[in-house]
């Protein structure tokens, strides 16, 4: 057995004193306990004990009494000064020297304790065996469980007590139909392998994003909570989940085996699991199968051309398919020498299998993003972009990520009716793509639909839920259409999650409400994390003109001129002068930046501080000019 004290740490840092009066507390109420179950404390580690038992059954009965012990202990305390303990519980063979203990069945013990709730208690397949139908005390199944260091999964068990089964019984409200795979552990016993892992996920996240009736979570927000101890409820709160898939993968040389589970994620019921073993020919095979018995559980009746996209093999070269994701691993860091490293491995995919789609796409996708980051000249890019996806559609038509990648170029060239034809057609495939929602955010923002609007960015928002610029875009919106309520009780529930971009938009809201106080109080905040970020800079200049320091106000222009940042500077120079009331400059300056393609259309339709200039005749004719110039004018 290993006991622990949640939270013993930090609480260590905030206050010494209290957490080693709560170590000794906890330790004259467990020692009583060992000694009735015949229990030998071997040694205390910190704020934790390890514990000897003759057999399971006095282990499993001595965890129960500590646990109720431990809640009879805290009812009458403040909630500062309760113990919150864990236990874990495992069976083996142990080497003895010294009265201590060693071995195999001692690390995985110590892997066992940290996956219990807080005042609950875990325990391994094999105590169970032990005790079944030998304790009055419910025991149910988490499934297999990765643990760290230990190269298979192992079965886990927790134990349901009394005073939790009301709770446990509590029919959820969470959508079994809303899913979030969570990122697969790599267990190979090469570390390089962690692409294949994380590959895979993507892989299974993709397939179910296809099923109609089913809301997948985004890769953006589940990565998150890789190699992150926590716990199946707690997961499905952060992202509004009420289904949990999980896993593992183990690959050597030729071979791969895959170990998968279904959680109900409101009662961290397990529902179902399975373990695949074959070579990587196989692995589309088990990808298809896996999304298939998620479904089938999940009594969703698969339509058959989703059961034919779900068993679509991408390419018959495994050699291809590993350049391909170690791509993807690469095209997300987004550097200059990362993406070229991944165009490098997708042209090589599509070297060896011409065929292959999505490695064109992803060809596609690199040059679209080397352009972006002004890596590549965009004249030199868009050739290559639209012959890669043409190669790409020609191979396979109903590929979402084509359409997606084929609504960015057209969107980047401003040709946003085209831009909205191809996005609409990629969710058409796959209605869970929050970048897709996305962009249909911003070109209902253009049209003046703000009802649309707001409902595009919260559908991308709950598909994405914790990633930051779709935290940052659904305060905004809110802000922007008048929904000031809610616009704060959403930075009050996210602030954690995207601190920046939160104290930036809140600085907007307070500097509309004339709160300069309170607008100065959070631009400090945001320069702190962001010290040479021009929103920083013009925010600053804007608090300065606005509070009728002229000369510091002007001396924020001259740093945004200095920065020497391009003509996206055209904007945030235009911001500062509408504070300082001059409108003139403010309307050549935004030209200047509609000019050069650089306008932010939305701050200039919708932010609250801008609200001044849209009284203003010029308002109107620049508009007309914006919309003309992306193709939606009326």
């Amino acid at each position: 057995m290993f006991t622990d004290m949640i939270g013993y740490t930090a609480l260590g840092q905030r206050n010494e004193s209290l957490s080693l009066t709560l170590v000794d507390e906890q330790r004259k109420l467990i020692r009583p306990i060992l000694a009735r179950h015949n229990g030998r404390e071997v040694k205390t580690i910190g704020d934790g004990f390890l514990v000897e038992f003759p057999n399971a059954v006095d282990a499993v009965r001595c965890a129960y009494d500590i646990q109720r012990a431990v809640r009879e202990f805290n009812l009458s305390l403040a909630p500062d000064k309760r113990v919150h303990l864990r236990v874990g519980l495992h069976v083996g063979e142990v080497v003895e020297s010294q009265g201590d203990i060693s071995g195999d069945a001692v690390n995985i013990a110590s892997r066992i304790e940290p996956l219990a709730d807080d005042g609950g208690v875990c325990m391994t397949r094999q105590v169970y065996d032990f005790v079944r139908n030998k304790v009055d005390i419910p025991l149910s199944n988490l499934g297999p469980k990765s643990l760290k260091n230990v190269a298979e999964p192992m079965e886990i068990y927790r134990m349901v007590l009394p005073w939790e089964k009301e709770a446990v019984d509590e029919p959820t409200q969470l959508d079994k139909n809303r899913i979030a795979v969570l990122p697969f552990a790599n267990m190979s016993p090469d570390p390089n392998d962690e692409y294949f892992a994380d590959g895979m996920t993507e892989e299974l996240i993709d397939r179910l994003a296809q099923v109609k009736s089913l809301k997948v979570i985004a890769r953006t927000s589940v990565m998150s909570f890789k190699k992150k101890d926590k716990k199946a409820s707690e997961i499905a709160r952060e992202l509004d989940v009420g289904t949990l898939v999980e896993g593992s993968v183990r690959k050597a040389g030729n071979r791969v085996r895959v170990t998968v589970q279904l959680i109900s994620a409101g009662r961290e019921e397990h529902l179902w699991s399975s373990h695949y073993d074959g070579n990587l020919d196989d692995i589309f095979a088990v990808q298809s199968e896996i999304a298939e018995k998620v479904a089938g559980e999940l009594k969703v009746k698969l339509l058959e051309s989703e059961k034919e996209t779900l068993e679509k093999k991408p390419t018959e070269n495994t050699d291809a398919f590993g350049d391909f994701l170690r791509g993807r691993e690469l095209f997300r860091d987004g550097s200059e020498p990362s993406l070229k490293q991944a165009l490098a491995l997708f042209e090589k995919a599509v070297e060896l299998d011409p065929s292959f789609a999505r490695a064109h796409v992803g060809v596609a996708e690199c040059h679209q993003r080397l352009a972006a980051g002004g890596y590549e000249p965009r004249d030199v890019s868009l050739p290559k972009v639209k012959a890669a996806l043409e190669r790409a559609l020609e191979l396979d038509p109903d590929l979402p990520e084509a359409h997606v990648s084929l609504a960015e170029m057209h969107y980047n060239e401003d040709d946003l009716t085209s831009a909205e034809a191809e996005v609409r057609r990629a969710l058409e495939l796959n209605p869970s793509l929050p970048n897709s929602y996305d962009m249909l955010f911003e070109l209902a923002a253009l049209k003046g639909e703000t009802e649309e609007m707001v409902r595009m960015i919260e559908t991308a928002y709950r598909l994405d839920p914790l990633r930051t610029d779709f935290i940052f875009r659904v305060g905004c919106a809110y802000l922007w259409v008048g929904r000031e309520q809610d616009a704060l009780e959403h930075w009050r529930k996210t602030e954690h999650l995207a601190p920046a971009s939160s104290y930036r938009v809140m600085t907007d809201y307070y500097l509309s409400k004339g709160d300069m106080a309170k607008a100065r109080e959070l631009h400090a905040k945001y320069e702190k994390l962001r010290p040479t970020s021009p929103w920083v800079t013009y925010l600053g200049g804007f608090i300065d003109a606005q509070a009728g320091e002229r000369e510091k106000a002007l001396e924020a222009i001259k740093k945004i001129e200095d920065a020497k940042m391009g003509p996206l500077a055209f904007n945030f120079v235009a911001y500062v002068y509408h504070a300082l009331g001059d409108m003139d400059s403010y309307f050549e300056y935004m030209n200047r930046a509609l000019e050069a393609h650089t306008i932010i259309a939305t701050d200039v339709m919708y932010s609250p501080l801008l609200a001044k200039a849209r009284e203003d005749p010029r308002y109107q004719e620049l508009l007309e000019k914006l919309r003309k110039q992306v193709g939606l004018a009326k």
